[in-house]
């Protein structure tokens, strides 16, 4: 059974750090002059190998953490970190636009990698996983979750890039930034709290 306080912090994390929406103007500039059908199939193929990739880290995350001898109090702390740092280039406005290159598959990078699956949404699933309370369904379903709506933002991406204009995607962005920073002080202050209180 889906536990609902688990798939909402899930979705959030993971869909806050897709961020579909201040990706559309990359997203454009990566299909430009591509048909309907063909950028359509480059966002599934994106949206299919970033799943892929955060579903094996969710997973297989622990075993790299113990493989490498690395606590879960330190991986909150420095995932909370990277999430404030991403967090505050979100909200200063300082992504880069990555460079386009013709003869690799935009779908794969930068489309999936690092754009929809990038070092703070692996970090984020990796850690909401190997919560305890956490049942490993729900946290699933909020990946899934999170990337098909992604996927329907990425599909709508030229009738909303018209409708947003500019500032409307600084606004977005900006609101996605702010709950991004607050879901970072909250892993970081557990991991604290793990290492340096218990």
């Amino acid at each position: 059974m889906v536990n609902l306080s688990v798939f909402v912090k899930t979705f959030v994390a993971v869909f806050v750090l897709a961020d579909a929406i201040g990706n559309i103007p990359i997203i454009l500039i990566l299909t430009k002059g591509m048909e309907p059908a063909e950028r359509n199939k480059v966002i599934n193929k994106a949206i299919l190998v970033a799943i892929a990739v955060l579903m094996v880290f969710a997973f297989a995350g622990q075993l790299i953490l113990n493989y490498l001898d690395i606590s879960l109090g330190s991986l909150r702390v420095a995932g909370g970190l990277l999430l404030l740092l991403i967090a505050l280039q979100m909200l200063q406005g300082g992504a880069d636009t990555p460079l386009i290159n013709n003869e690799r598959d935009v779908a794969i990078t930068p489309l999936a990698l690092p754009l929809l699956a990038g070092p703070g949404t692996l970090t984020s699933v990796m850690l909401l996983i190997s919560e305890p309370a956490n049942p490993n369904l729900s946290v699933v379903v909020g990946i899934l979750s999170a990337m098909f709506v992604s996927w329907v933002i990425m599909r709508l991406a030229n009738r909303l890039d018209k409708w947003l204009g500019a500032e409307g995607e600084v606004i977005i962005t900006q609101l996605l930034g702010f709950l991004l920073a607050a879901l970072a002080v909250e892993i970081g202050s557990a991991g604290i709290k793990e290492l340096f209180l218990s």
